[in-house]
C-alpha cells in the first residue's frame, strides 16, 4: 500500500441539536461538504455528535434505547453514503446498541471505500447504562497510514494514546465534547457563564477570552500537546461549540504535529471547519518516536498491575474525595 506523504485533514466544531439526528445529519453534510471542497481527505466531527452528549445523562435507560442505534443503523448509513458521495473520510459520534442492549460512547470513521470503523469510549461516564469498551482501534486507511480513535477522556489517561501510538497508529482522531466543565479538582476547569455565550454577537471579546483562557484551550494546552509529542503522532482535536444542556463547550478545534506543535486551529466562538495538510514525513525522526524505541518494557510491569484503588469511570470522573497517595 503507497505511503501518502501528506494527508488533508479537517476538524470540525458545532453545537449539536439534542434528540435531534436528523438536524445534525444536515449540518454534517453542510461541513463535509465545505471541507472536501477545500480537499480534505478527512473530516473529523466531535464526540456523540449525532444527539448530543451532556444531556444524555438526566435520561432514563428506555429513553436512551430510543436514542441509540447499531453501528450499522440508518444514521451512519447515512454517514457511510456521504462519505461514499464526497470521496472523503467522516468521523461522527453517536449512541450505540448492540444486539444485546449494551449502550456504547461510540465513534465511526466512514471511508469513502464504504468500510467503517467504530471505537467504543474505553472510560465511558456519561450515564450508568453506558458500558465503557474494551478495544483499541487502529486500522488502515486507503491512504497507506493507520489511523487511531480515542474518545474525550479517553486521552486523558497517558496509557491509551501510548497503547495506540505502538498499534502503529500516526493520526489519532480525538472527539470530544470538552471546555467549561465544572472540574472536582480545584485548579481543574470550570463552567463558562452562559451570559458570555448568549452575547456573544455583542462582546465576542468577552466569550474569546473565555475560550482562550483556562477553562478552555489554556487547559487543553497543560496536556493534549504532549500526547502528540511523546508518541509522534498527529491529533485531530474535535470538539462541541455552545450550549451543551447546562455547560458550554469552547470549541478550540485544532491539529496537532508529532512535535506537538499546533498546525492549525480556531477559537472562534461558532461553528468552524480546521483544514491543513498533515506532513507524514514528519513522523519517522520525530522525538516521540525516537524516544519510544529506548523504552524499556521489562520495567513496565509496575502499569499493567491493580493497585487496589481502582474505581470505575464514573466513581473517578465526578468523586470528590481526594486521592490518598
Amino acid at each position: 500500500m503507497p505511503v501518502t506523504p501528506t494527508l488533508r485533514a479537517s476538524v470540525v466544531q458545532f453545537e449539536a441539536v439534542p434528540d435531534r439526528p436528523d438536524l445534525n445529519l444536515k449540518t454534517i453534510r453542510r461541513l463535509a461538504d465545505k471541507a472536501a471542497k477545500d480537499g480534505a481527505q478527512i473530516v473529523v466531527f466531535p464526540e456523540m455528535c449525532l444527539i448530543g452528549y451532556w444531556h444524555l445523562r438526566r435520561q432514563t435507560r428506555d429513553r436512551l434505547l430510543h436514542l441509540a442505534q447499531p453501528a450499522g443503523g440508518e444514521h451512519l448509513h447515512t454517514v457511510t453514503k456521504l462519505a461514499e458521495e464526497l470521496g472523503v473520510g467522516i468521523g461522527v459520534g453517536f449512541l450505540e446498541v448492540d444486539v444485546d442492549g449494551q449502550l456504547y460512547n461510540s465513534y465511526s470513521l466512514c471511508l469513502p471505500d464504504g468500510t467503517v470503523h467504530t471505537h467504543r469510549k474505553l472510560h465511558a461516564f456519561e450515564h450508568d447504562a453506558i458500558s465503557s469498551g474494551s478495544d483499541y482501534t487502529v486500522f488502515d486507511t486507503p491512504w497507506g497510514i493507520k489511523v487511531g480513535i480515542l474518545i474525550c477522556w479517553d486521552n486523558n489517561l497517558v496509557e491509551n494514546v501510548r497503547a495506540t501510538a505502538l498499534l502503529g497508529a500516526t493520526v489519532l482522531i480525538a472527539p470530544h465534547q470538552t471546555g467549561g466543565t465544572n472540574s472536582m479538582s480545584p485548579r481543574g476547569m470550570q463552567p463558562i457563564p452562559q451570559r458570555l455565550w448568549d452575547n456573544r454577537a455583542e462582546d465576542p471579546a468577552a466569550i474569546g477570552a473565555a475560550f482562550r483562557g483556562p477553562n478552555g484551550r489554556e487547559w487543553l494546552m497543560r496536556w493534549l500537546p504532549a500526547r502528540a509529542h511523546d508518541n509522534g503522532i498527529f491529533v485531530l482535536f474535535s470538539n462541541g461549540v455552545g450550549r451543551d444542556d447546562d455547560e458550554i463547550r469552547t470549541g478550540n478545534a485544532m491539529i496537532l504535529d508529532p512535535y506537538g506543535a499546533i498546525v492549525a486551529e480556531t477559537w472562534v466562538a461558532d461553528e468552524a471547519v480546521v483544514t491543513a495538510d498533515l506532513d507524514l514525513g514528519l513522523v519517522p525522526l520525530s522525538t516521540g518516536r525516537r524516544w519510544i524505541r529506548g523504552r524499556r518494557p521489562e520495567l513496565y510491569d509496575i502499569l499493567s498491575r491493580p493497585q487496589g484503588n481502582e474505581v470505575g469511570a464514573r466513581a473517578a470522573r465526578f468523586s470528590t474525595k481526594p486521592v490518598r497517595v
